[in-house]
C-alpha cells in the first residue's frame, strides 16, 4: 500500500510539473512626467535567455507582431505612435522571411498629453515569443500605468 501511495504522489508531481505554463517574458510598466501636461509611459519586456519578442513592425505572413492598444480616455491623449529601439533583423526559416525582434529586454515608449495633472493609462498588449526550437501561442496582457 505504501508503494502504491508513493507511486501516485510521484505521478501527480510529474503531471503538475508538466502543467506549468512557460512564461519567458515578464512585463513591467512606468511613467515619467516631462512637464505638467506631458508624460511618457514605458512598457518593458524582460525576456529570458534564448527567447525573443517580435517588433511592432513585422510584415504580414510572419509571426504575430507586438501590438499595444491604449484604452480611450478623457484623462490623456496619445502623442504620436509608440516607439521602440532598433530591433535585430534576420531571416527566420520558420517564417521564410526577414523578421525583426528583441532579445533580453525591450522598452516601448508612448508619449501622452494629460488633460489634468495625472491619469492612469490603461490598455492591453499582444505579443508572441519564440526561441530557436519553438514558438508559444500569442499572449495578451492588460496594463494599468499611473501617471502622477
Amino acid at each position: 500500500m505504501k508503494k502504491l501511495l508513493i507511486v501516485l504522489v510521484v505521478l501527480m508531481a510529474s503531471f503538475q510539473t508538466r502543467a506549468q505554463i512557460l512564461q519567458p517574458v515578464h512585463w513591467s510598466y512606468a511613467a515619467k512626467k516631462i512637464n505638467a501636461r506631458e508624460a511618457v509611459v514605458y512598457l518593458k519586456a524582460t525576456i529570458d535567455a534564448g527567447w525573443h519578442v517580435y517588433s511592432q513592425f513585422v510584415k504580414d505572413g510572419g509571426p504575430v507582431k507586438t501590438t499595444i492598444t491604449f484604452a480611450p480616455s478623457k484623462a490623456y491623449m496619445l502623442t504620436g505612435r509608440t516607439i521602440e529601439p532598433k530591433p535585430i533583423t534576420r531571416m527566420e526559416k520558420a517564417f521564410g522571411m526577414d523578421v525583426s525582434f528583441f532579445e533580453s529586454a525591450v522598452i516601448f515608449q508612448q508619449k501622452i498629453k494629460l488633460s489634468s495633472g495625472q491619469a492612469t493609462v490603461t490598455g492591453k498588449l499582444e505579443y508572441m515569443t519564440c526561441n530557436d526550437q519553438k514558438c508559444l501561442p500569442p499572449d495578451e496582457v492588460e496594463f494599468s500605468i499611473p501617471v502622477k
